[in-house]
């Protein structure tokens, strides 16, 4: 009996790799600007709040949309980006928290992920001054971990920016990407964003930089306190000499 191709697609759109984890890093929250000499007592700022690679790579490889749902007072609340950039503009005067739903692929997950993100417009420091030029930006690093992806996904997200895929063993061999796969990769280009000059730099360089610097002062936080505590046992030694041998 011979099998059809479209029986051969759908059995490896099922196989699934043991022991195996796919991670996709994401960065989410929100570029916030003052509005100004324009800026009134309803409309003070203009902001985006987005879903992006942590280095600011296209998402849509693993992600299908992402809803974000904002405060009940405006119209239509519940936003829906069926594309990248996965972001949404709007404007307005106070601060409140957004939930972001990501809805991924049919061969990445069924299960949505939700995220929560508290809408920053003011800077942390109530003494700052705003300014029209320099947004408010505030953001959060995760990473999504899909176990035992199927062979096809891993196939298709191998050579993508946005996703870490583990080494799988020599000779293993996947099944060809679709060529229409392929074709999507290059519809957004996130460089032309023109958000991303604001963007906060999470690549694994920069961030094993900042634990490399954590770890060292951790180090000699350590090293003073077994001064302090070599110091302390040393006088407390002296005090318990007989006076013979003072």
């Amino acid at each position: 009996m011979v099998r059809s191709s479209d029986e051969n697609e759908k059995k490896n759109l099922v196989k699934k790799l043991k022991d195996v984890e796919i991670s996709v890093p994401i960065v989410y929250g929100n570029v916030a600007f003052w509005l100004g000499k324009k800026a009134s007592e309803y409309q003070s700022h203009k902001w985006t709040v987005y879903v992006r690679g942590a280095t600011n790579e296209d998402l849509s490889v693993v992600v299908k949309r992402v809803v974000f749902q904002l405060h009940s007072s405006f119209n239509n609340p519940m936003r829906v980006v069926e594309s990248p950039p996965f972001e949404l503009s709007e404007s307005g005067w106070g601060e409140f928290e957004i939930a972001i739903t990501l809805h991924f692929h049919p061969d990445v997950s069924d299960k949505p992920l939700h995220l929560y993100h508290h809408l920053k417009l003011y800077p942390e420091d109530d003494s700052g001054s705003l300014s029209v030029k320099k947004p408010v930006v505030v953001e959060s690093y995760d990473e999504v971990v899909f176990a035992e992806p199927s062979e096809a996904l891993f196939a298709r997200v191998q050579n993508h920016p946005a996703v870490i895929v583990p080494r799988l063993p020599a000779g293993f061999s996947l099944p060809p990407v679709p060529a229409e796969d392929a074709d999507k990769r290059k519809r957004f280009d996130p460089k032309d964003n023109p958000l991303t000059q604001w963007f906060t730099n999470f690549s694994e360089a920069d961030e094993l930089l900042k634990l490399a610097a954590a770890r060292q002062q951790v180090q000699a936080q350590i090293a003073r306190v077994r001064r302090q505590l070599s110091l302390i046992d040393g006088q407390h030694q002296q005090q318990l000499k007989p006076p013979s041998e003072l």
